[in-house]
């Protein structure tokens, strides 16, 4: 994650400590951190057998560890995380499967809201563990209500309060933002609309109709009120071969419209992958362990990260002519933030 976002805003003030993913794997699975990125995976049975039973264990599959690691068994469809909301701790949650779908999923839980620092902090049993482990961290609105975690301020205690403050948005390292302003300066040369429409993202299936028509009727109106040609940025999951027949088939042709996309083989995406494996932001942050673990630089060897995701969404913050995303998206809600706090003018 820390090559990719730039968390040192979460250490500053030493509110966290932090530990790359690789130097973590090293002290708990005894696995070394340059063996973690080779291509040819299919050449170590061992390793990659070793880390699967090390993830099993760490997930907390195998249950609780004595005072080792505790295994949380809430999860999303039971437990919605709360913090100093004493009126609410045990409450049922806004939202609750209606009967539809109990029956149709079977399901027989019910969501309560849980006060995080009661149920796992200091006095309580899992207080004691070393680690706690999660099914899923994953969180989202959804029809008013959160999916697993809903604490956004803490009045009552000026640190964390804080501290969640601090973390409301934390930006792309240096590389990733660059690339996407380069984009835009040096291709786009112009004010544009960014589009998000990816096939695979899980809400577009649920909203393509009102995205697309949120789209057309931005589109109509920039080319009435706007300059001859509408620059627009497709962040799309789809090759242009398959445009055809599609609407995106139809804006391609329409002469007032100028498309832009990124693709993944692209000079500026793989360059940028480069830089940023060789910054290596993670490795930086070495609270966790104080002698020195040597990863190896061998750039033959590892895989250069995926970055083409985080440029897109770089690029769609800069959009001076609005933005179209998929409702209930992550990825929108994200650049959205990006977009609020005007990240593309820093």
């Amino acid at each position: 994650m820390a090559d990719i976002v730039d968390i040192s805003v979460t250490v500053s003030g030493s509110a966290v400590s932090v530990v790359d993913f690789r130097d973590f794997v090293h002290e708990w699975c005894g696995v070394k951190p340059d063996h973690l990125c080779y291509r040819d995976q299919k050449a170590q049975p061992s390793l990659l057998q070793r880390l699967n039973e090390c993830g099993s264990f760490l997930s907390g599959q195998y249950g609780n560890l004595d005072s080792c690691l505790y295994a949380v068994d809430e999860d999303c469809r039971t437990a919605v995380w709360i913090y100093q909301k004493d009126s609410e701790e045990g409450s049922l949650d806004s939202f609750q499967p209606d009967e539809k779908l109990k029956k149709k999923k079977e399901i027989a839980f019910v969501r309560r809201r849980r006060d995080v620092y009661k149920t796992l902090g200091p006095g309580s049993f899992p207080g004691s563990s070393k680690i706690l482990a999660f099914g899923s961290l994953f969180t989202s609105l959804y029809k008013g209500s959160e999916s697993h975690i809903d604490i956004h301020e803490a009045p009552n205690d000026k640190r964390i309060d804080s501290f969640i403050m601090k973390i409301k948005y934390l930006p792309f390292v240096p590389e990733i933002l660059h690339a996407g302003k380069t984009f835009v300066d040096n291709r786009i040369k112009a004010p544009f609309l960014c589009a998000q429409l990816r096939l695979l993202d899980g809400q577009f299936k649920n909203h393509w109709r009102a995205t697309f028509q949120e789209l057309k009727h931005r589109l109509e109106y920039l080319k009435q009120t706007g300059p001859n040609s509408v620059h627009v940025f497709l962040m799309t999951d789809l090759p242009m071969s398959n445009w055809t027949g599609s609407y995106l088939g139809d804006i391609s042709k329409d002469s007032r419209i100028k498309l832009f996309v990124l693709v993944k083989n692209d000079n500026l995406v793989t360059e940028t992958a480069g830089s940023i494996l060789n910054a290596n932001h993670g490795m930086k942050f070495r609270s966790f362990s104080k002698r020195f673990i040597k990863v190896q630089e061998n750039l033959k060897s590892q895989t250069l990260p995926d970055v083409l995701l985080y440029i897109e969404e770089t690029i769609c913050s800069c959009a001076s002519l609005g933005f179209v995303g998929t409702t209930g998206s992550t990825i929108a809600e994200g650049i959205e933030l990006m977009r609020k706090f005007d990240i593309c003018k820093r």
